[in-house]
């Protein structure tokens, strides 16, 4: 199982907005360098991508929560 971490500390999304779908849902293909949420910073939204390639199981982090980097935000199977 791999782990997508927080880089930096911020509010985690989900969703491009709240009328977009999730990035990923449990059981979707992931490649390398897709985005699977976005990390506001003091306005400034980070996209956070997978290093690696996998299924997607599943956020470990609500929509909008705060977090610290280097906290996961969601997990792979290999």
């Amino acid at each position: 199982m791999a782990e997508i971490k927080a880089p930096v500390p911020g509010t985690f999304y989900t969703q491009a907005s709240p009328e977009e779908p999730r990035y990923k849902s449990a059981g979707d293909p992931v490649a390398s360098g897709d985005v699977i949420g976005l990390i506001e910073v003091m306005k400034t939204f980070i996209e956070i991508k997978a290093d690696t390639a996998g299924t997607f199981k599943d956020y470990t982090v609500e929509n909008a929560a705060a977090v610290t980097a280097g906290q996961t935000l969601a997990e792979l199977d290999d």
